[in-house]
């Protein structure tokens, strides 16, 4: 539990620095932000692209959470692995968009970074779930009531 204090607390960090460089678009990128990318407009404020960042960031976590709880072990380590893998593909199609496509080019470094950050995360989140040792569940008798505890 500790361990996913502290890793929930470095990926809040890393949400921050996302959210800032996401925010440090071109002149022209935030011009075309405003204008006809509407959608994008929340990551004009850094601390909007944080929190947006940040909330996928944590309902990947539960996501793997939760299978690791409920999956045997060597499903579960497969799955993350699985899921790190998509998390490259990702960041490999996101790198090769921001190079290809003129508008995304315009955007600026900066702006990239904050998306690669993105799928670094998630990576993150898979390496901390694939080597996290899965604790078996222990049944507890209290009277009559059967409690399941870690």
């Amino acid at each position: 539990m500790k361990r996913s204090v502290i890793f929930l607390t470095v990926l809040a960090g890393l949400s921050i620095v996302s959210g800032y460089l996401l925010s440090k678009a071109s002149w022209l990128g935030r011009v075309g932000m405003t204008f006809f990318y509407k959608e994008y407009n929340l990551l004009k404020i850094w601390w909007q692209g944080a929190i947006a960042v940040y909330l996928f960031l944590l309902i990947l976590f539960v996501v793997h959470s939760i299978m690791q709880a409920k999956l045997p072990a060597i499903t579960a380590r497969l799955l993350h692995i699985m899921a790190l893998m998509t998390a490259i593909t990702a960041l490999y199609f996101t790198y090769d968009d921001f190079t290809t496509d003129l508008s995304h080019k315009l955007l600026g470094s900066r702006f990239h970074y904050g998306f690669y950050l993105i799928w670094i995360d998630w990576a993150l989140i898979c390496l901390f779930f694939a080597f996290k040792k899965k604790q078996p569940m222990m049944i507890v008798k209290d009277q009559d009531k059967t409690v399941k505890a870690n």
